[in-house]
């Protein structure tokens, strides 16, 4: 059976999760997770949190995707011990040296690449299986025939994103929040800068002006749920950690319908209604994302960058305060619209008008006047953003307790003890009472009495589907006897139920060579003009361009293969690659700055897999690339072979969306609210966006044991 998987931020959102139906929940604690503004969980709450789900039936995977710097490995450890011991189901990583470090030290432990790590191809997946990573949450942007392949061609778990929010740049892969305003994505306080206004400029013109060109609709897809089923991927998984506990019932809910009756009619059965339901609560208009091949210009939503609700109306005027509107949907007291026309102004509603009389709701058709503080024009659209009675309706089913359906015998014979046999499918429980079963001297218990005192389990999860009773005739059973075995079983029961891995703890061992200390100047290039002015001036060349390495004989060349490759051509050179599918295809290859490397570990890591030098990631700074290497040095007693790249106009995004597409062009600028440029480049029919300034690193890296500085032109 597929795994619904639903996201928590909170214990509200927990409750609701376990009520809407989910089979598994991921969350975080209060570090190392790539959601750091969620509520996120205590160590306390962590605990608690584990034993309410596996009472219910629920795994639980912990978030701990963010990069990891050398100061942070020892806290980092400490937290991964503690959670292994409190019985997590897996991890979510995305560091590799952090992977690498915890799959060796705790070998029982269950790892999931994240989509941080950026795993868009079938050898990705191959390496990740050969490394014992047991599931792997592909790139959000993978087509469905790639899904089907990896499915065909692995034993890996493919867990997939069906609903939620959507990154521009490809996961992991974004530097925008980190370069601009120090906030990095791959440590989880991503200042959503995609999600801001930005112009478009082509060959010296504005093609637009001041939209939210990067800002990705929510992705949705329920009417594809079989599809996903049929090609037998693992686990479905539902963004958002930062919603509120109405939107994870809702959502949650919505797909469990639809698996559900996809499993046992071949259909979803979802309908306008769901829809419907599913857009007030939160939408910033729905996608199918590139998983189903959605259209290029069906991935954006310019218009605006949050939730957008339903259409309701339309403005017909407004005087003296008051806004006279046609509506298209119902409106109630208590709703929350915005008004959008040059402006984008909201109000809760607490007056509703018609026909000069005060009314609480109004239906479709009506015409009504509200209180309303901003002017508006007429004509603007009216959008209910928050349907009162529905986040009511929400807020009561997740009170209701879920219940966990169990069957039960009782054997009551004269002569020996009351036997209780419970189970939940799963696992049975059997016990037998202290007390011996008399014949009845006076009153005899009945079959009724005894199915009453049993049924009788209170503030438990439990409810009896099924309860047989088998027993002599004329017996005498106290109530007392009954009560105590009936607590005996469920307690087991609820033992059983909260497992736990079993905990283990092993050795760290890695094996890396020694690399000798060199002080090489290395150049990325892309022409073959840029070829020859820069032939004889470095030591290593690496050319962002196939056509033009082909051109080139010369033994200081290295072809940089582009970023995203979900199908891997065939090389026989040296390579500077960008993947890990790329790792495990390929034999002779460096690795470049989207690797996200910030620890030592990491870098042994690579070179432990063959890796002939390390391009570390744009997220150190010199102190921290000094510390890397003076620890790596003493953990290892080697010297790593790693490059810092010095001079460049960082690549902040790489896009499987085009912005450009419609325009029939391969360069343009995004310019900012602060008028500051990103240069766009179409690459590989990917789109690339660079910072708008050019990085220049002034210190001497050679002296601190970086083997190769390098400039990007």
């Amino acid at each position: 059976m597929i795994e619904l998987l639903a996201p928590v931020g909170n214990m509200e959102c927990l409750s609701a999760a376990i009520n809407a139906g989910c089979d598994a929940v991921y969350l975080a604690g209060k570090s190392f997770g790539a959601r750091s503004f969620a509520g996120n969980f205590s160590k306390e709450e962590l605990e608690v949190a584990i034993n309410t789900c596996h009472l219910y039936g629920v795994k639980v995977y912990i978030t701990v995707n963010t990069i990891i710097y050398d100061v942070e490995v020892d806290r980092f450890m400490e937290y991964i011990d503690y959670i292994h011991k409190i019985g997590v189901d897996a991890v979510i990583m995305q560091d590799i040296g952090m992977i690498d470090l915890v799959r060796k030290i705790y070998p029982n432990l269950e790892i999931h690449a994240s989509t941080q790590a950026n795993i868009h191809n079938l050898e990705g997946v191959k390496l990740c299986e050969e490394l014992g990573i047991k599931r792997v949450v592909l790139a959000r942007e993978t087509p469905i025939e790639l899904v089907k392949e990896i499915k065909q061609k692995t034993n890996a778990e493919i867990e997939i994103f069906v609903h939620g929010a959507l990154c521009m740049s490809y996961s992991g892969e974004c530097l925008m929040s980190a370069l601009i305003g120090n906030r990095s994505g791959n440590r989880g306080t991503c200042a959503q800068i995609c999600r801001q206004p930005y112009s478009l400029e082509i060959n010296g013109k504005v093609v637009s002006s001041n939209e939210y060109l990067l800002s990705t609709k929510d992705l949705n897809i329920l009417d594809n749920i079989g599809e996903l089923i049929e090609c037998g991927v693992n686990s479905l998984k539902i963004e958002g950690r930062m919603k509120r506990p109405e939107y994870v019932y809702l959502v949650t809910s919505m797909y469990r319908k639809a698996i559900d009756n996809y499993v046992k009619y071949k259909e979803t059965k979802i309908t306008d209604t769901d829809m419907s339901d599913l857009k007030k609560l939160f939408n910033r208009y729905f996608t199918k994302g590139f998983l189903f091949n959605e259209h290029n210009d069906n991935f954006t939503n310019p218009f605006r960058p949050n939730h957008l609700g339903i259409e309701i109306g339309t403005v017909l005027g407004y005087e003296k305060g008051q806004v006279t509107i046609k509506l298209s949907d119902d409106l109630n007291i208590n709703d929350g619209i915005r008004i959008i026309d040059n402006t984008d102004t909201g109000a809760i509603v607490t007056l509703i008008y018609k026909n000069r009389s005060r009314i609480i709701e109004a239906k479709k058709g009506d015409i009504i006047s509200i209180p309303y503080k901003e002017k508006v024009e007429k004509g603007s659209i009216v959008l209910k953003t928050t349907d009162y009675n529905q986040i009511k309706e929400i807020e009561e089913k997740i009170k209701i307790t879920k219940k966990i359906k169990i069957s039960g015998k009782c054997i009551l014979k004269e002569g020996k003890p009351i036997k209780l046999i419970v189970s939940d499918s799963k696992n049975v429980v059997e016990k037998h009472s202290e007390y011996i079963v008399e014949s009845a001297k006076t009153m005899e218990t009945t079959t009724d009495r005894i199915k009453e005192q049993l049924k009788k389990l209170g503030n438990t999860i439990y409810d009896f589907d099924n309860l047989e009773i088998e027993k002599d005739s004329n017996i005498f059973v106290p109530i007392n006897a009954l009560n105590e075995l009936r607590r005996e079983v469920i307690n087991t029961l609820n033992k059983l139920r909260m497992y736990k891995t079993e905990y283990k703890k092993k050795n760290y061992y890695i094996c890396v060579d020694n690399f000798k200390k060199e002080n090489n100047k290395n150049i990325l290039i892309s022409t073959y003009e840029q070829y020859l002015n820069v032939k004889d001036k470095y030591d290593i060349i690496y050319v962002d361009n196939e056509y033009v390495f082909n051109r080139i004989s010369d033994e200081k060349c290295v072809l940089k293969l582009p970023r995203i490759n979900e199908h891997l051509k065939e090389y026989n050179q040296q390579l500077l690659v960008s993947d890990l599918g790329s790792i495990y295809k390929y034999k002779n290859v460096d690795t470049d700055f989207s690797f996200n490397v910030t620890n030592s570990y990491s870098v042994a890591f690579l070179h432990s897999l063959g890796v002939k030098k390390v391009t570390l990631s744009h997220e150190l700074n010199y102190k921290q690339i000094s510390n890397l290497i003076n620890i790596y040095e003493a953990k290892f007693n080697k010297h790593p072979n790693v490059e810092v790249i010095i001079d460049a106009n960082v690549e902040a995004m790489v896009c499987k969306y085009n912005l450009l597409n419609k325009y029939k062009v391969d360069e343009g600028y995004l310019i900012d609210r602060f008028n500051n440029k990103y240069k766009l480049k179409v690459k590989n029919n990917l789109m690339h966006i660079y910072d708008y300034k050019r990085t220049k690193l002034e210190e001497n890296y050679f002296d601190i044991g970086v083997n190769n500085i390098r400039i990007n032109l």
